[in-house]
């Protein structure tokens, strides 16, 4: 059974209209611990906006102990850091607000998929392993080489239409263009985690997360430079090892530098997407690219080196850029103007256009790696944690 509570009765009609099934409304919070108690079945509680943080903190927390299997959503007519993080602590699942009807639904099945299997003994013990999802971070030592396209194109490419799960998640924190370029509108952000940084757990980064399509999740970078000096990496680090437990394949895109939070997602990652231009800046910069990771031992075998914009006649011949790059190169991938198209539009070329050349070697790439997850039948290992340049590193 479905409860609720929201002591204002035009608000309680509103609010069990946007629910689904047949919910049963309380008069007050004793009441509603009293439906709780007599429904040793009951999964879902729904709190009203109206009804007080305080009042919906002490119920959470009353029953999150006794009743680890009651899912509670609370719904806020504005949703702050503070309350977000107040809630979270004590045991709530999901703070939503109130006016965003498919939000509150879609907030209520998450809820109810958790408790269903709690009452069914499905979670794993603390002690079981957990089975993760496949890091794959994309990574260019220079600007305007593509790889905020070439990570949304292939998150979309490995969600296939909500067959598998995907979060992508941009870690360019001072100038991230996910969220433009998926025309989303975030409400929240990776800064959003600071003030659950130490305890985060699947329900706060689930809170973070902006929907894109079936499948396919997004943390998106925050909204100016001064909130992303916030993010530090050790918050980076929690989120993303929380994000492979909740996701079959996490895709980071990254600015083009090292930095403490960039070698954070490195160091948990299976895959290395490794881009480049053309021009001798951006292969230079991928050389200089490669000899860090051999200095920090990520393995060559989990490269993949792709030339973007391969055919663009810039005097330089296919030799020429093996002999500055001094690895094999994976992919080549031509020049298109339907690119910048599907950017300034908004929409990634995998789902404007599929049979695009670009396209189809997003699905190459994508093949790789559900193939290696098919025959592995496991993520490969991160590389191993080692200090370099005074960077800070550690688990």
């Amino acid at each position: 059974m479905t409860l609720y509570y929201e002591p204002v009765p035009d608000r309680a009609r509103a609010l069990a209209d946007a629910l689904e099934g047949e919910p049963h409304g309380a008069g007050d919070l004793a009441e509603l611990a009293s439906l709780v108690r007599a429904d040793p079945g009951a999964q879902l509680v729904i709190l009203g906006p109206t009804v007080e943080l305080t009042d919906a903190v002490a119920f959470a927390t009353q029953h999150r102990l006794t009743r680890p299997s009651l899912g509670v959503v609370l719904l806020r007519d504005q949703v702050d850091v503070a309350v977000l993080a107040e809630a979270l602590r004590s045991g709530i699942r999901e703070v939503i607000t109130a006016t965003d009807v498919n939000g509150i639904r879609a907030a209520c099945a998450r809820s109810l998929e958790v408790s269903q299997q709690l009452a069914q003994g499905r979670m794993a013990p603390a002690d079981t392993p957990v089975k993760e999802g496949h890091l794959i971070t994309v990574f260019a030592g220079k600007g305007g080489c593509g790889k905020s396209t070439i990570a949304t194109n292939l998150a979309v490419a490995l969600a296939d239409g909500g067959k598998s799960r995907v979060c992508l998640v941009d870690l360019d924190l001072t100038f991230g263009d996910v969220a433009i370029m998926l025309q989303l509108v975030p409400k929240r952000s990776l800064a959003d985690a600071v003030p659950m940084a130490g305890r985060l757990d699947e329900t706060g980064v689930r809170s973070l997360v902006t929907p894109y399509a079936p499948g396919l999740d997004t943390l998106l970078a925050p909204p100016s430079p001064a909130e992303g000096e916030r993010v530090g990496r050790e918050l980076v680090s929690e989120i993303v090892k929380i994000a492979k437990r909740m996701y079959d394949y996490v895709v980071v895109d990254t600015p083009p530098f090292f930095s403490d939070q960039v070698l954070a997602a490195l160091d948990l990652s299976q895959w290395y997407i490794l881009l480049a231009t053309p021009d001798i800046p951006a292969l230079k910069n991928l050389r200089l690219t490669l000899d860090m990771f051999d200095m920090l031992e990520y393995p060559t075998s989990q490269r993949i080196i792709v030339l973007n914009r391969s055919d663009a006649q810039v005097g330089l011949t296919h030799a020429d850029i093996e002999r500055v790059v001094r690895a094999p190169i994976a992919g080549r991938v031509p020049s298109t103007r339907d690119v910048p198209v599907s950017i300034n539009r908004g929409v990634p070329l995998m789902v404007d256009s599929p049979n695009n050349p670009v396209s189809r070697y997003i699905r190459e790439v994508r093949g790789w790696i559900v193939s290696a997850q098919a025959q592995n039948g496991e993520a490969p290992a991160p590389a191993p944690r080692r200090g370099v340049f005074g960077l800070r590193r550690g688990r």
